[in-house]
């Protein structure tokens, strides 16, 4: 799916569900998180989509544009507090503070643990987790300093028989699904709510870096013989900010057709 792939329109919630919401789409330009923006913002939430490619933002918004949706393209990178703090004075400078939060922003490479350098290794982590905790931190801390509620779901991976074939990403991730339990304790009596969202293979172009045969051979072990959609992602984050999930919190919910179930293919 590309950035200007047609998304459709929700088709599960109520029109309106998310008005008078305002959210912030991390790595919201391609994929998943154009698909969360668009499910969003089709519910009636304002949209903040942010990124690092400047193009790919502005093609992204004016696909979403195009929809109805009113939206926002913002440049970031998650892993420098400075942009972080800068976008969040520019938005609630204007009353675009969100209220709704999405961790979609990260990244990983395939490699065998042994030949992943030091510096590989840091990489995604500070991507993956530090990534999102800078994010979170600074806008849970506007929220709390505003005596607002707010929801935060973050982006993961469904890892939990482990991932041979991407162990820094396995190790960030996993330190991302235990901060938001911790946040979870730590916030939920002032109104926020923190929750997780566990991905399989969902179709979008970021697997074109990895093998096609193995991806497919791994699709036709998992009990629901199919990748997962993008749409479906959405549905579930759409889920989780809505009222339906104002009484769940530290909770990782999981979307891989069953992967969890049966373990990961043995490294060679």
């Amino acid at each position: 799916m590309s950035p200007s792939t047609p998304i459709a329109a929700s088709t599960i919630f109520r029109p309106g569900l998310l008005a008078g919401r305002t959210a912030l789409v991390t790595g919201g330009g391609t994929g998943i998180g154009l698909a969360i923006a668009h499910e969003l913002g089709a519910l009636g939430a304002r949209v903040t989509i942010a990124a690092r490619d400047r193009d790919r933002l502005a093609e992204a918004a004016a696909g979403l544009r195009a929809a109805q949706i009113e939206v926002r393209a913002e440049t970031v990178n998650i892993r420098k507090e400075t942009e972080i703090e800068a976008l969040l004075d520019r938005l609630q400078a204007e009353g675009w503070l969100p209220d709704i939060l999405v961790n979609n922003a990260g990244g990983q490479f395939q490699a065998d643990p042994l030949a992943i350098s030091a510096n590989g290794f840091r990489a995604v982590v500070d991507l993956n987790l530090n990534g999102t905790w800078h994010m979170t931190k600074a806008v849970g801390g506007r929220l709390l300093a505003a005596g607002r509620p707010g929801r935060i779901v973050n982006i993961v991976l469904s890892l939990f028989q482990g991932l041979p074939g991407a162990a820094h990403a396995g190790a960030a991730r996993a330190g991302v699904i235990n901060l938001t339990k911790s946040l979870a304790l730590a916030w939920g009596r002032h109104g926020i709510t923190i929750n997780a969202v566990a991905p399989g293979t969902i179709d979008t172009p970021a697997l074109a870096q990895y093998d096609q045969a193995e991806m497919a051979a791994d699709i036709q072990r998992l009990p629901i013989k199919r990748m997962g959609r993008p749409e479906e992602v959405a549905q579930l984050v759409a889920f989780l900010v809505s009222p339906a999930g104002d009484y769940m919190t530290g909770t990782t919910l999981i979307l891989d057709g069953g992967d969890h179930l049966i373990g990961p293919v043995p490294a060679a």
